[in-house]
């Protein structure tokens, strides 16, 4: 009976781990499309958006985009409220970032980083990706992250500010902890844009980037068919 039970949790466990959600093939890239680029910065990933196309939307996000500094580039990322904000060195928060982990409910932020020029210039190449999104698949990459927003009165609500820098964070939805981490939300926003994602294993960023690996390969075997379809 032991060694059922093992193999049956041994099955759900290998289940889980390659379980895929799936994306919209009919939002596959498009060489005229809008820029996206997924930034790996080791451990995090950032999404960097055209600012235009952000202002382009009515709503909280483009109001919060609007009063920003300059840059034709927003930097877009998720986490806590208190470790993701905080950029003393990473020893010096091993006890903040264990409670960013392991205790649940931790309040969160999503960050908007105004960018002038590249924002991945000084990413290797091996840490980075473009996608090229149809209007529609960047509306609903960009509906994503405005729904994460946490408004008040329709407005985006400002948090505490990082010294030193032009990002900006703003009240979010969603509780960051182990389970749910800003790998995580990358994932998941790219998901509504049309890529399939493997959610257990988007707790990396070396993960969202061979997310978007896979979907690329995808749409270059679907375009090499006859008809391109």
């Amino acid at each position: 009976m032991r060694g059922v039970l093992v193999a049956a949790l041994s099955g759900l466990m290998a289940a889980l781990w390659t379980w895929t959600l799936p994306g919209d093939p009919a939002l596959r890239t498009d060489a005229d499309g809008v820029p996206v680029l997924v930034l790996d910065n080791g451990f995090h990933t950032d999404l960097a958006l055209p600012r235009a196309a952000l202002e382009a939307r009515p709503g909280p996000l483009a109001g919060a985009v609007s009063s920003l500094g300059p840059g034709e580039w927003i930097l877009v990322g998720w986490g806590d409220a208190v470790f993701y904000v905080d950029q003393r060195p990473i020893e010096s928060r091993l006890p903040d970032g264990a409670r960013a982990f392991f205790r649940p409910g931790n309040p969160s932020v999503l960050m908007l980083d105004p960018h002038a020029g590249d924002p991945s210039a000084r990413i290797p190449a091996a840490r980075k990706r473009t996608l090229r999104l149809p209007a529609a698949a960047f509306d609903r990459l960009a509906a994503h992250v405005e729904a994460t927003l946490a408004p008040d009165r329709g407005r985006a609500r400002p948090v505490t500010p990082r010294p030193g820098d032009d990002a900006r964070f703003f009240a979010a939805r969603g509780h960051f902890w182990i389970l749910n981490l800003c790998n995580s939300w990358a994932a998941r926003t790219l998901n509504a844009a049309g890529l399939p994602v493997r959610p257990l294993r988007s707790v990396t960023s070396a993960e969202v980037l061979a997310a978007v690996d896979r979907f690329e390969r995808a749409g270059t075997e679907l375009d090499t068919r006859p008809g391109g379809d």
